[in-house]
C-alpha cells in the first residue's frame, strides 16, 4: 500500500473542498471495506483519504417530516437490519440488511458505501429503488436529489460527479396496503454476492383482492439495478394470480440483461430471474391474503 495523505473534516464543506482540490486521486471513506481492499488488493492507489465519519448527521436514521425516513449515508448495515423504525417501516430493507455479508463486515460497511460502490451484485439498490427512494447528493453546486433508480449508470459507476458526496437517503412514507420482500440466490448459505437478486413491492386495494402497482428490481443481471417493467405491466391492474404470476416471472427473465462471468452463466441468471420473481410474487401474495 502506498503512501496517501489523509483528512478528517468536520462538516460536508470542508470535505468537498478537500475532494475538489485533490482531484481524482481523491477518495471519501465511509465503512472502509470496499476502499481499503481494492487499495490492498485492487490496484487502486489513492493520493488523498478523506474521512467522513466525523461529519456530525451522516450516521444517523431519523424520521421524515411526511412520515417518512432519512438514512445517512455512513449508517451501518448493521443499523439498518437492528434500527427499530426501518424494522417497523420497511422490514424488507431491514431483513436485507441482516443478511448481508458477516457480522463484522455489516458492523462497518456502509448504506452509502454499499451504493456508491455500484456494484451489479450489491444487495441494497433494490429493495431501495422498490421502495422509491431518493438519493441526496451534496457538492460543489449545493444539494440535490435524483431518484435511486437513476442514481447508478454502470458498474461502478453513478451521477456523482467530482466532489459530489452521497449525503442521505430519503425513504417515502410506507403504504399499509404494501407487501414486499427481496430474494437472492447465491452458491453459499451466507457471506456471498448475490448471482441474482429480486425486489418485489406490490400494493393492493382496500380488499386486498387487486393489485394497484408494483415495483419489480432486478440485481446482478445487467450493468445497473433493472425495474422490470414489463413484468409489472403483467400484474397491475389485476388480482394476483397464479397465472399473472407465472406470465409477470416470464417477461422479468426476458427483460433481464445478464452476462457471463466467474460467478454465473448468462443463462443460468436468465432462469434464476424468473424462479426468483415468480417466488417472490407468490410470497407476497400469501402475505396479502394472511392479512385479508
Amino acid at each position: 500500500m502506498k503512501a496517501f495523505e489523509y483528512y478528517a473534516p468536520e462538516t460536508l464543506e470542508e470535505a468537498i473542498e478537500l475532494l475538489v482540490r485533490h482531484g481524482e486521486g481523491a477518495y471519501p471513506l465511509a465503512g472502509g471495506t470496499d476502499l481499503v481492499t481494492k487499495t490492498r488488493f485492487g490496484g487502486l492507489s489513492p493520493k488523498v483519504v478523506v474521512n467522513l465519519k466525523r461529519i456530525p448527521g451522516l450516521a444517523e436514521i431519523t424520521p421524515d417530516t411526511n412520515g417518512g425516513l432519512r438514512i445517512g449515508a455512513l449508517v451501518t448495515l448493521n443499523q439498518v437490519a437492528l434500527s427499530p423504525l426501518i424494522r417497523q417501516k420497511y422490514p424488507m430493507l431491514s431483513a436485507t440488511a441482516g443478511k448481508m455479508a458477516s457480522p463484522l463486515i455489516r458492523n462497518l460497511a456502509t448504506i452509502g458505501g454499499n451504493l456508491c460502490n455500484a456494484a451489479p451484485s450489491a444487495d441494497t439498490a433494490q429493495p431501495l429503488i422498490a421502495l422509491d427512494a431518493d438519493a441526496v447528493i451534496v457538492g460543489p453546486e449545493g444539494e440535490h436529489r435524483v431518484k435511486l433508480e437513476q442514481f447508478f449508470t454502470g458498474p461502478g459507476e453513478t451521477v456523482l460527479k467530482r466532489g459530489d458526496l452521497l449525503k442521505e437517503v430519503v425513504l417515502p412514507p410506507p403504504d399499509p396496503s404494501a407487501r414486499s420482500t427481496y430474494l437472492k440466490h447465491t452458491y453459499r448459505q451466507a457471506m456471498d454476492i448475490a448471482i441474482v437478486g429480486v425486489a418485489v413491492l406490490v400494493r393492493f386495494d382496500p380488499n386486498n383482492a387487486v393489485c394497484q402497482d408494483a415495483r419489480i428490481v432486478l440485481g446482478a443481471v445487467a450493468p445497473t439495478p433493472l425495474r422490470a417493467r414489463e413484468a409489472e405491466a403483467v400484474v397491475v391492474g389485476a388480482p394476483l394470480t397464479e397465472d399473472r404470476i407465472v406470465e409477470a416471472a416470464r417477461k422479468a427473465r426476458q427483460e433481464s440483461r445478464p452476462i457471463d462471468d466467474t460467478y454465473s452463466s448468462a443463462w443460468y441468471r436468465r432462469q434464476m430471474v424468473e424462479v426468483l420473481t415468480r417466488r417472490a410474487l407468490q410470497e407476497v401474495a400469501g402475505s396479502r391474503e394472511a392479512q385479508a
